[in-house]
């Protein structure tokens, strides 16, 4: 909250901000003004309300950047991956903003309701989200009176879910987030546009995906694909630890067509109870083919380059690449053998 507080122009707002946020990490049932000003030991909820209406001066897309420069300090990682998802709010009224009769997770159905989509910064330290977009439906866009009503800027155009993560994605590479990976479902993995950008970006993806799928031979349904893999394709593998221990299913890979830089694949998860598919697209960025240095390999490089240099640096440079990539492509020959004889 120290961090946060200059994004506040009175200290009122400053002080229900931070009575905002502990009630939201309390334990309350019910998490409304009234529950959350009743749990700040106030009078009545009329600060709450003033808080989070327009009228209550505050910067919030600097808390937004403040927020993520905290989760990154504590978190960063060079492989951390960004996670996209969307989330609902159902409400009652008309007059929230982006409230609209639209399918939100929470309730697994078509419901009234507010949705955002949020980006969340996970390492194997932890996960935490660095930012928001509200959706706004195209029904509101196009009525100016009731956005302007709603306190909505003109400047505000209607955005679909992959756009907006698509936003948020470049806004972090923008503030040099460190990141390899971006995660989402079906509703990004289904979007050209968001996976074109990425891949502008030179930014690896495993997005979810049931379309077809362009190999090099023609376009197939990813179902079709997968049936037509052969059993030395599947591994069983975990999927992470869970309450009864690992969850364990069959994965297989494929290539798909590879038209631009990087490595298209189509990745498919077979649940070995149902036999139920799941298909996620991939894409990782073009690589050297090298192995990360080695501590064996550094202690070579600095004993020919600073205690024998008998030859240039360039040329025990040049040694030190083959060295690296003879290896890395031992090491993903390796891996294929081990693939294949694998229970």
């Amino acid at each position: 909250m120290g961090r946060i507080a200059p994004r506040f122009a009175r200290v009122e707002p400053r002080r229900r901000a931070r009575e905002f946020v502990l009630g939201l990490l309390s334990d309350l049932p019910r998490k409304n003004c009234w529950m959350l000003a009743e749990h700040a030991g106030n009078a009545l909820p009329d600060g709450l309300r003033h808080l989070l209406s327009t009228r209550a001066r505050r910067d919030a897309d600097a808390v937004r950047d403040d927020l993520c420069g905290f989760v990154i300090e504590h978190l960063q990682d060079d492989e951390a991956v960004l996670v996209v998802d969307e989330t609902g709010d159902l409400k009652k009224g008309t007059t929230t903003v982006g409230v609209w009769r639209q399918y939100t997770g929470t309730a697994g159905r078509i419901e009234n309701s507010q949705v955002a989509v949020y980006l969340a910064y996970s390492t194997s330290r932890g996960h935490a989200a660095i930012d928001r977009e509200l959706y706004v439906p195209r029904s509101w866009t196009r009525d100016a009176a009731r956005c302007q009503a709603a306190g909505i800027p003109e400047r505000v155009r209607f955005a679909t879910k992959p756009a907006l993560a698509a936003r948020m994605i470049g806004r972090a590479l923008d503030a040099d987030v460190l990141v390899s990976w971006v995660a989402g479902d079906e509703v990004y993995g289904s979007n050209p546009h968001l996976r074109a950008a990425l891949e502008h970006r030179q930014l690896g993806y495993v997005l979810a995906c049931d379309h077809q799928i362009t190999t090099r031979a023609a376009k197939i349904r990813a179902d079709t694909l997968a049936m037509r893999l052969p059993k030395r394709a599947w591994q069983k593998l975990s999927a992470d630890a869970g309450a009864k221990g690992h969850r364990y299913y069959d994965w297989a890979l494929a290539d798909i067509a590879d038209e631009g830089s990087g490595h298209r694949h189509l990745l498919v998860s077979r649940n070995r109870s149902t036999g139920k598919l799941a298909f996620e697209c991939s894409h990782a960025p073009a690589a050297d083919d090298l192995i990360p240095l080695t501590c064996n390999e550094i202690q070579h490089l600095f004993t020919a380059l600073a205690t024998q240099p008998t030859h240039t640096a360039a040329h025990r440079l040049r040694w030190s690449d083959w060295r690296r990539r003879h290896q890395a492509r031992s090491r993903t020959c390796h891996y294929q053998r081990q693939a294949v004889y694998q229970p």
